[in-house]
This record gives C-alpha cells, structure tokens and sequence, in this order.
C-alpha cells in the first residue's frame, strides 16, 4: 500500500472471531502482510447466521451495544452505516411467580432508580418496594465499599429486588449470579455515581440522566453476518491471506524477535504448515489460546478460570396468530421464582422489523429460547433433539403466555455455545490483565479475545484495535529505526 509499511513485514492472526478479523484488518491497512488462521471452516465467531424455515437468522451474537462509538467508527469505515437498524422499542418481559410484566425502563442491569415506580411495585409489591425505598435513608455510600454486585443489591434494596429483578438480568446477560459479578466491571460509572449520590437508586438515576439519547443497541438488516462479510471483503482487498480449517498448532520464538507459527491445513491428510512473522496476535478462544501460549506465559500467570457457562440457543420457526401481536413484547427474563428451564426467550421476529419483514409465511415468528448459566449444567445434556425440542416449545409457551402447540412448530434449529466468562466476573479482569502483561512481555507477540476484554463488540473490537496497534507500532518503529 502506497505510503505504508513495506510488505516484507509479516503479522499472523490466530484466530477468525469478530477479534481477529479486526486485528487483521488494523495491521493489513498499514501495508502489513497478513496471514489469518481459522480453525473451523467459517469466520465470525460467535457472529453466525444459520437458515431455519427458509430465512437467515442470527443464532449467537444478534446486536452490538452503541456506547463508546467504537463499533460504529468501524461500520462506517466499512460502509455500512445504511444497514444498521435499531431493534423494536417494545421492550422486554419479565417472568416471576406465576405472572409476567414488562421489565422496569429506569434501572441498571434491573436496579431500579425508583423502587416505588409503578412498573417496580408491580413485580416485587409494596412490601418489596418499601424495603428497596429505605435504600434512600440508610447510610451514605462511599466508593469502593462494595465490590460484590449482589452483596450490594441485597444489603442497599433487599432480596426481592436482587432475585426478581437484578437475576434475571444479570443471568441473562452475563450467563451469570449478580453474586459472582464485580460492581465496578457489570455497571461501568456505578462507583462514582453512589459517592456523588450516596444511594444505589439515587447512582442508578444518576447514570440514567447521563445516558446517551437513543436506542443503547443497534444490529445490522439481514443480520450481524453483514459485519463479518464486510470485514472479509476489505481483508481480501488488502490482499490478507485467510486460511480457514486452518488451526495453529504452535508458536514458537524464532529468535531475533521472529516468530514461527505451526498449523495444520485441512483435509483428509492435513498438511502442515509453518509461517514466518515478525508478529503474531493471539484472537483464539481462551482454552485454545493459553494452549498455545504455555511455553512462553508462566503457569502461574494463565492461572485457571472457572468453568465457563454452556449456552444453548434453541430457535423456533412458528406459524401462530396468537404471536402476532407480540404478547410479551421483544422477549423474556426469567427470574427464579418463575420455576422455569430456560434463562431467557427472544422473540426474534418481534425485535428486529427486518426480519419479520422476510418472513413469507402468514402468522410466521422466530422465538430463540436460550438455557445455561454459570456453574449449572445445561438442562438440554442428555436429550435427543425431539426431546430439545419439545422442552423449547414448553418453554416458550409459558414464556410467551400463549399455546404453542407442536403442530405450530415449523422447524427447529440448536446451537451451542462455549461461552466466554465474562469480564464483569468476580476477578476476571485481574486474572486477564495479569495474562496480557505475560504475553506482552515477549516482543511480536500480543493476544486479544472476549475472554480478556469481556464479551460483546463494545468490548472485543477496540480491544482488538489497541493489540493491533502495539504490534503496528512496534514494526513502525523498526522500519523507521532502519532508515
């Protein structure tokens, strides 16, 4: 590329997830030479589109969370502003006991900022709300006294508020207990804003009047496969090498600040290969990633995490009426108190107009039902998809309030997921730092992921981003230093 680094120079990307395509593409635009390998025979990660009933639908990652501008900075560099949607502003549900309401608005991960609100009261009583309200009249907080979200929750607002409002929020999106999530990682701002107002719901409504205007997410018609086909056609105009079915089998120090990367290219009879590079970043999955880095990052600094949840995502295709006017609006939290399998539904069809819109069957919906937490097997081991099946329609039923019977059931579709834990868990972000700082330490050689960063493309692409850039400057400087 005219005005960039000569293309002798040589970074390989470990890994094809939503990370490693970015970092790819940060290196490629400067002039780098770029190798990307994949194990698996597709890219994007947990990004991916499958067909059921005849129509494209995203059965992991569905949406991108607009804070920081990140995300948005790289969809328009891409060109694709023009596909991004906002989701349905009809709003989720929450299912507790034996009733369902739509969740409160005015709350943080589901603490609300007026414990006496009408939408509050209407889930955890007046008894609840009362008990949540002293929160207002007990002692000031001061920063850093609680670290434990749901020790805080409990102690400021009471159980009722911790178990059927924040869980089902926290379990939803994080696979996890508020007990097992860090204040300062699950409510970015939360800290600060109880030393300024001395309240849980006073910080809550604090960070609240200071959100952005605006839907907090945002997704891509035809889905977020759109980001991964975008990014795969500007790496191929800038002539990166994408090798898929292509996992890496070793890294190892060449010397000289070079690098060697091993792989096996697929096939029935794998060849190995074995790439040259001035740098490599690391865009693996956690399990895969610290196997490759054990000889170079101490064992005491790849400390082991605990087990990551299973995510099973079972999505419906479904021909009824009773769905068309969005009963439960765009889906469902569960809370314990509810007794139900699945952590969470998604009516699909009702949160993305677009893909209602391609729909071609009268009274046909998209609903993904999600199980698996932390620390908890997952509910569907054991079954065969029959049986899978049937318990995803059970649920969904009694999520949605309607009868789903089997005969309404067009096809049905499950994917798995090995989640990654997520940053906001108790004592991940040190554990990740701590990670970093061992690979770092080794010249040419950086790491990226959603497992050090925390999921979501808020999180995983600049953090890609800066891992691209120390790997860009560090060849910079040597390109200059060799003028």
């Amino acid at each position: 590329m005219s005005g960039g680094v000569p293309s002798d120079r040589h970074v390989v990307v470990v890994g094809g997830g939503i990370a490693g395509l970015v970092a790819a593409y940060e290196c490629a635009r400067i002039g780098v030479r770029v190798t990307l390998l994949e194990a698996d025979d597709r890219v994007g990660g947990c990004v991916r589109t499958e067909q059921i009933a005849g129509v494209d639908v995203d059965t992991g990652a569905e949406s991108f969370a607009t804070r920081g501008g990140t995300v948005r900075e790289l969809i328009d560099e891409l060109g694709l502003s023009d596909r991004v949607v906002e989701p349905s502003a009809e709003g989720a549900w929450l299912a507790f006991g034996n009733s369902a309401a739509p969740l409160p608005k005015a709350g943080v991960l589901g603490i609300p900022s007026n414990p006496l609100a009408d939408d509050v009261r209407r889930i955890i009583g007046w008894k609840g709300a009362i008990r949540a309200y002293a929160d207002r009249v007990k002692p000031v907080l001061t920063i850093g006294t609680e670290r434990n979200l749901g020790e805080l929750v409990e102690k400021r607002m009471g159980v009722a508020v911790l178990e059927n409002l924040v869980a089902p929020v926290t379990n939803g999106v994080y696979s996890a207990d508020p007990s097992q999530l860090d204040v300062s990682r699950a409510a970015p701002g939360l800290n600060n804003a109880l030393t300024v107002a001395g309240s849980l719901s006073g910080a809550v409504a604090t960070l609240r009047d200071n959100a952005p205007a605006g839907s907090a997410v945002g997704g891509f018609a035809g889905g977020m496969r759109v980001l991964v086909d975008a990014l795969l056609d500007t790496l191929v105009n800038y002539e990166v090498r994408v090798l898929t079915a292509t996992p890496a089998t070793e890294i190892e120090y060449a010397g000289d600040e070079q690098w060697r990367v091993h792989a096996d290219a697929g096939g029935d009879e794998p060849e190995s290969l074995v790439l040259a590079a001035d740098a490599v970043i690391v865009a693996a999955p956690e399990s895969v990633a610290l196997d490759l880095l054990a000889e170079l990052v101490p064992a005491s600094d790849a400390q082991a995490a605990p087990e990551a949840p299973v995510v099973d995502i079972v999505t419906l295709a479904v021909d009824s009426a009773l769905l068309d006017a969005h009963p439960r609006g765009t889906g469902v939290l569960t809370a314990a108190s509810a007794r139900r399998t699945a952590k969470a539904l998604t009516h699909s069809s009702a949160k993305w107009p677009w893909l209602a819109a391609a729909l071609d069957a009268p009274h046909r919906h998209i609903v993904r039902v999600s199980f698996g937490r932390v620390g908890e097997n997952s509910p569907l081991d054991g079954l065969d998809d029959l049986q899978i099946g049937e318990l995803a329609r059970t649920e969904a039923s009694a999520l949605l309030g309607v009868d789903i019977a089997a005969r309404d059931v067009v096809e049905t579709l499950r994917t798995r997921w090995v989640s990654t834990l997520p940053r906001a868990f108790a004592g991940q972000t040190e554990r990740a730092t701590t990670i970093r700082d061992a690979v770092t330490r080794h010249p040419g050689l950086d790491v990226t992921g959603a497992w050090l960063s925390g999921t979501g493309l808020a999180s995983v692409i600049p953090d890609a981003a800066a891992a691209a850039a120390r790997v860009r400057k560090r060849i910079v400087s040597e390109v200059l230093d060799g003028e």
